[in-house]
């Protein structure tokens, strides 16, 4: 009987060492299959097999080479901001997540559900912008300047590897807290496109830095990410903004309360991360990235928050669009319930100021094209 619970003990073991290495293994071999179809795809646009429509009116494109949480979507929200004082604006999305497909406008009272939970908060913000959702973003694009000819620039929110849409302006975003040379392509890891894609961006923003970040920190992303002299690399964080009750609670919260943080998100950790600098996390509920919250998960959070009544609720902006308008959600959640506005801020060390470089830029006072690549 004893060998036989040494036996089994011995296997189980030799299965938790043993699986979870196969697994790794087989992840890293599909990547090599990964890399190689982004590889043949790149090519096929380098030699031109595959075609990179320009337009008449300038594009941003706000992308990265990673999927998941670095932080595009308000990038995004302050080109629109800064730039709808001079330009008619339209924003562009794919809406990941959603359940239509095809070009669609979205409105303030959209489900998050039909548009993305993304391209809706960014409505819900600028209510005079238009915001539209299709995955083609060529068939996009035409639609817009056929339906909207008032329309003189176009935010592309994701796309930098798309390539179909050749940009103007190529903004790619960098979470600090995951190196893309210590990543892996996926399934192994979250690399979407290759790292050598980084030559052509034109602007860089390494997100999520610490507020303390060190000038030798600063010249080492610069040296990761620079590959031609006329690129330029800022450094932000998130601003630490008073948080707000979607609901009017009647609640207040206070730094150094205590709290439970519930994200669907790409990175809860950074978002976790960010609230402890200010209040006392004791719970985290942390869902998949885009997560559709159903009753019983609103109804577990719920149930832990009458356990403990002095707790209050934290979410990010990107979630909380999704409960605004549900009649679902639980009395419970709607009294305690805060979320944070997401705000960059840019850290002192970083390039110029990065909203009056990119005006410069579209009014052809900087031409890349003369600059020579960095030695």
């Amino acid at each position: 009987m004893n060998k036989c619970v040494v036996t089994c003990a011995v296997l189980c073991v030799m299965c938790d060492v043993f699986i979870p290495n196969v697994m790794k293994l087989l992840l890293k071999f599909i990547s090599l299959f990964y890399y190689m179809a982004i590889s043949i795809r790149h090519w096929m646009f380098d030699c031109g097999i595959l075609k990179s429509q320009k337009f008449d009116i300038p594009i941003i494109c706000v992308g990265n080479i990673t999927v998941g949480g670095t932080g595009k979507t308000p990038v995004a929200e302050m080109l629109v901001a800064a730039m709808s004082k001079d330009y008619k604006v339209a924003l562009l999305s794919r809406g990941y997540g959603r359940r239509t497909s095809g070009y669609l406008e979205v409105k303030a009272n959209s489900s998050y559900r039909d548009v993305g939970d993304e391209p809706l908060q960014i409505k819900q913000k600028f209510p005079g912008v238009l915001v539209v959702v299709c995955e083609r973003r060529v068939e996009a694009i035409n639609k817009i300047l056929k339906s909207h000819p008032e329309i003189n620039l176009i935010i592309m929110d994701d796309g930098f590897q798309h390539r179909y849409v050749d940009a103007r302006i190529n903004v790619v975003v960098v979470d600090s807290t995951r190196h893309f040379d210590s990543d892996s392509y996926l399934p192994a890891g979250t690399l979407r496109d290759k790292i050598s894609a980084l030559r052509r961006g034109h602007y860089f923003i390494v997100t999520k830095c610490q507020e303390a970040m060190s000038e030798l920190d600063q010249r080492l992303w610069r040296k990761d990410l620079q590959k031609f002299a006329f690129q330029k690399v800022y450094f932000s964080r998130v601003a630490h903004v008073t948080p707000v009750s979607p609901f009017e609670s009647e609640l207040e919260l206070k730094e150094g309360d205590k709290v439970v943080a519930m994200s669907g998100i790409g990175n809860p950790k950074a978002f976790v991360d960010g609230l402890k600098q200010h209040y006392k996390v004791v719970k985290s509920f942390n869902f998949s990235d885009h997560h559709r919250y159903t009753l019983n998960d609103l109804q577990m959070v719920a149930e832990y928050l009458e356990k403990h009544p002095t707790l209050k609720l934290i979410s990010t902006e990107k979630d909380v669009v999704k409960f605004r308008l549900s009649r679902r959600v639980p009395e419970t959640i709607r009294q305690k319930l805060f979320y944070i506005p997401m705000r960059l801020e840019f850290l002192e060390g970083s390039d110029p100021d990065f909203v009056k470089t990119i005006r410069e830029d579209l009014a052809g006072k900087m031409d890349f094209d003369d600059l020579p690549a960095l030695k």
